[in-house]
């Protein structure tokens, strides 16, 4: 189904042929969300995975950052091509093992095991209280694989309205957690950890590098409310044009959107950059 049209807004929803072509030279690597960025109905599409490739290829770092959990995001660490997987908003990063034995996974958290167990316990009651409590909704289907979060589904195989995701949300804020809205999940946690601090730390953990020193050399691609932080922080943010759908709820919008939805959107925000390489 295709989004509504982008309201005007050429201050702030810029088209990309509008991104500058000497910011675009300078990049140094491309953060990324999965979901609805560059999946489209909940696959990786072969021009998305191609855009991926092409951009390691180029030598820019490649970073995945959502808020799909540990075990979701296993299968994709070795067979995408990108540096990590930041999962669980940025609780959790997972990279292609350095051992050399090849195939496994190298994990890394931002919280040590007993607060890890602490907070498990602590989400897992306020999980059953939003299913008790809140007609219509369940944890999404990817739960088992949870680490440092919990999800409830409002748009992946279930609909919730608009009233219900906010009812969700207040719940969780009222339990001491962060919430935020993806395109197809509500995600709560306990901690300090969000999108922004995940990318922050894989940058110290993968390169001793500091973001914030540089992060007019990365860009960022997203599409929904928990993506707005990121579209805030980078100057160079692009939404995929299917963001429409969450502009009104956006206090901080992309600064540019493609004319592609999804993962013809991403490639073609990747072209975008190599085409100033």
């Amino acid at each position: 189904m295709s989004s509504p049209p982008l309201p005007a807004s050429p201050h702030h929803l810029l088209p990309l042929t509008r991104w500058p072509a000497d910011a675009r030279a300078a990049l140094a690597g491309v953060f990324t969300d999965i979901d609805d960025t560059l999946t489209t109905d909940g696959a990786i599409t072969t021009d998305a995975l191609k855009a991926l490739a092409d951009l390691k290829a180029a030598g820019l770092a490649v970073v995945a950052i959502t808020g799909r959990p540990v075990g979701w995001s296993l299968p994709f660490v070795n067979s995408w091509p990108v540096d990590a997987i930041v999962a669980e908003n940025g609780a959790v990063a997972l990279r292609p093992a350095t051992d050399g034995h090849g195939g496994g996974v190298e994990k890394r958290y931002q919280q040590d095991a007993g607060t890890r167990a602490a907070n498990f316990a602590r989400m897992q009651a306020v999980l059953a209280r939003i299913e008790r409590e809140i007609p219509g909704a369940g944890r999404a289907t990817d739960s088992p694989g949870r680490e440092t979060d919990i999800a409830i589904d409002h748009s992946e195989f279930v609909t919730l309205d608009d009233d219900t995701i906010a009812r969700v949300v207040a719940l969780m804020r009222g339990e001491g957690m962060h919430a935020t809205v993806s395109s197809i999940h509500i995600n709560g946690w306990y901690g300090d950890n969000d999108k922004l601090e995940g990318a922050r730390w894989i940058v110290r953990e993968l390169w001793g590098r500091t973001l914030d020193d540089e992060m007019d050399r990365w860009a960022y691609v997203g599409d929904s409310t928990n993506d707005q932080l990121m579209f805030r922080s980078f100057a160079h943010s692009i939404g995929v044009a299917n963001v429409a759908r969450f502009v009104p709820q956006l206090e901080h919008l992309p600064r540019y959107v493609t004319q592609g939805e999804r993962g013809a959107g991403f490639a073609e925000a990747a072209r975008a950059v190599l085409s100033a390489r």
